[in-house]
This record gives C-alpha cells, sequence and structure tokens, in this order.
C-alpha cells in the first residue's frame, strides 16, 4: 500500500526537500503541497492523505488551528498529523498534542527516521518514543492544566483496560506493560485497540493526552 503524504510548510525549499525524499520511497507519495494552514486544510479534504507533516509557524492560519480543524473533521478520521518543529518538545508542540497531533519530529530528522516515521504513523502506531512520552506528561503537568473533561470516556473500560490504560500513559512499550501485568505482548495489544476504539482516541498519542485531561495521568 502506499502512503499519501500531504507537506504543509511555508517554505518552498523545504517543501520541496521533503517532497523529493518522499517520493524517493517506494512506499511514499505526496499528493500534495501546502503552503499555510488554511491551504493545508483544504488540500487535506480534497486528497485524503494518510500523513500530513505540519509546520507549526505558517502565515494565514498556523499549524496548531489546521491541525485542530483536521482532527475534528470526521472525513479525515484516517488523516493522521505530524508536527515539524525546529526545537526539541518546544511549546507549540503541546498545544498541537493537546488539539489532535499524532506526533512530532525534527526537521532535521535524518531522512530514514523520516520515512520510518511516516510509516510508523501511517501504521497507527506511536510516534512519540516512550522516553518523550514520559517528557510530554512531565510538561503537561508543568503547565496550567486544561478543563478537566472527568473521567465519563473511560467508564466504558474494564478494569485491565484501565491498567493497561494507565500504563500507555506513563510512556510504557508494549513489552514494558506485558511484563509488568504478566500478559503476552498480543494481548497486550488487543487491550490497547480496545481502548482506542472505546475512548475514540485515534491513536496512542491522543490516549495520553486524554488519559492527562481526565486526570488518570
Amino acid at each position: 500500500m502506499t502512503i499519501r503524504v500531504l507537506v504543509a510548510d511555508d517554505q518552498a525549499l523545504i517543501r520541496a526537500g521533503f517532497t523529493v525524499l518522499i517520493d524517493s520511497s517506494p512506499d511514499c507519495l505526496v499528493v500534495a503541497e501546502a503552503s499555510n494552514g488554511a491551504e493545508a486544510v483544504r488540500l487535506a479534504s480534497r486528497t485524503r492523505p494518510d500523513v500530513i507533516l505540519m509546520d507549526v509557524r505558517m502565515p494565514v492560519m498556523d499549524g496548531i488551528e489546521a491541525t485542530r480543524l483536521i482532527a475534528t473533521d470526521p472525513a479525515l478520521s484516517n488523516s493522521r498529523v505530524v508536527i515539524l518543529t525546529t526545537f526539541d518538545l518546544d511549546e507549540y508542540v503541546y498545544e498541537a498534542l493537546r488539539v489532535g497531533a499524532s506526533g512530532f519530529l525534527l526537521k532535521d530528522t535524518p531522512p530514514d527516521e523520516l520515512l520510518s516515521a511516516i510509516r510508523v504513523v501511517a501504521r497507527g502506531d506511536a510516534l512519540l518514543s516512550p522516553s518523550v512520552t514520559r517528557r510530554v506528561i512531565e510538561q503537561f503537568n508543568r503547565l496550567s492544566p486544561p478543563p478537566s473533561r472527568g473521567d465519563e470516556p473511560f467508564a466504558v473500560l474494564t478494569e485491565r483496560e484501565r491498567e493497561v490504560l494507565a500504563a500507555v500513559a506513563r510512556g510504557l512499550t508494549n513489552s514494558e506493560i506485558a511484563d509488568e501485568l504478566h500478559m503476552s505482548v498480543a494481548t497486550v495489544k488487543t487491550h490497547v485497540s480496545r481502548v482506542l476504539s472505546k475512548v475514540g482516541a485515534r491513536d496512542r498519542t491522543q490516549l495520553v493526552v486524554l488519559a492527562y485531561q481526565a486526570g488518570l495521568a
């Protein structure tokens, strides 16, 4: 299956560089390029990409608002947004994760790692590494907390699913969760998939954010 990618950045040279790199991979294809957030939203609706590489600082509409609009559009429920940033975990990353981004990448990420990240996100897996997930949670707790959503979305979870969710929110990998909860990795994956479905989260990254907002992380 070819992974369809939209690249959104206000610098033409950066867009061109990403496009050449992505199109050089046999399983990836750039279907559109956007120079601002509004254009990214419009082109996403038209092309329905699997992955959107989104710069934050763009004219007309920034990447945060564009991400929010894309993440809340039911027609784009299968599109994953990856934030492009020049600074590791800068202030914009947290807001982007809150509004629906599936992860972030530094703009100077090595080519092979960029392509690998696109494949990871397209599969619906977590792009954030466990160590980064832990740092995200720490930063969320340091910042002024957003209004709590309460734990209503999690009321449908079984006790075991809540244990798995808590472990995911702590940034544990499937293998670490399996060891801690004494189950197989395959069983962990099944539980994670059920939790995602029950709470309506797009991916593991969103589980972390939702758990934090509900006060469960």
